[in-house]
């Protein structure tokens, strides 16, 4: 039997799938993820908002190795799994995608009804006054502050972020926000901050129309997404992961899938 036949199958039996995706889904557009098959941790946890309002350095740090990543990070496409997922909206089987990632590859795909729970990394906003602006022009005035840095090497590391563990970043300038001279941010939830009202709502309404969820390179350790899970199974509809390695969810699931995302969905394509 096709190992795929029980997604399949899945899939062909539910009308309106509410698909929830996580940082799997992207790894093999190029984009690290965060933890390993046991849900924990691969590195450092992410700055929180806390420590990057707290004072200059920890933006400084933020921003220089946002300044080496964004290299990389700008020039990722969306890969297979992305164009899968954009197909299965083509077909009417899902009308609403909840992404916890940031690099907008669903859209550039093809996807249209998608909620970036966790915001967009390619739009940086002012703490103060609201104004937003282009990640690219943000990457131009930090290369014209800092000659230099953009030659520098580095590893990748999740959401755009370099590893440049061994560089002084004291001498690193930060541009402020263009209207009002207050804190700039990339427009994405960090740790410690409460994803918008909205987002929230709009998913849960789409919880609710919904006969069945997909869950697509999760570990949903992350409360943020694993709520809705929780919510569907209190609600008593089937939920499906794909994902390698254990989630937070596994004893709430219907069927799951250990594969890469790609190669379970490829059969939409």
């Amino acid at each position: 039997m096709d190992d795929r036949a029980p997604l399949q199958d899945f899939i062909a039996r539910h009308r309106r799938i509410f698909v929830l995706t996580g940082a799997g889904c992207s790894t093999s557009a190029g984009i690290p993820d965060y933890r390993d098959a046991a849900g924990q941790w691969k590195r450092a946890q992410p700055m929180t908002f806390q420590v990057f309002m707290a004072g200059a350095e920890a933006r400084q740090r933020y921003w220089a190795r946002s300044l080496v990543g964004w290299r990389r990070f700008g020039r990722v496409r969306p890969n297979r799994a992305h164009l899968a997922l954009a197909r299965l909206e083509a077909q009417g089987k899902s009308e609403f995608l909840l992404t916890q990632n940031v690099d907008r590859l669903h859209q550039a795909a093809g996807s249209s009804r998608v909620v970036d729970l966790h915001g967009r990394l390619d739009r940086v906003r002012c703490t103060r006054c609201g104004e937003t602006i282009p990640r690219e022009r943000m990457q131009a005035e930090l290369i014209q502050l800092n000659p230099g840095w953009a030659e520098r090497g580095a590893a990748a590391a999740p959401d755009g972020d370099a590893d440049l563990e061994a560089a002084d970043f004291a001498e690193f300038a930060v541009p402020p926000c263009p209207s009002c001279g207050g804190v700039l941010k990339p427009d994405v939830v960090f740790f410690g901050e409460c994803v918008p009202r909205e987002r929230i709502d709009a998913a849960r309404g789409a919880l609710d129309e919904a006969d069945a969820v997909l869950v697509i390179g999760s570990s949903l350790m992350v409360y943020s997404g694993f709520r809705f899970v929780q919510a569907a199974a209190r609600a008593g509809k089937p939920v499906a992961a794909v994902n390698l390695g254990r989630t937070r969810a596994d004893d709430l699931l219907t069927l799951k899938v250990e594969q890469p995302c790609d190669e379970a969905l490829a059969f939409l394509l």
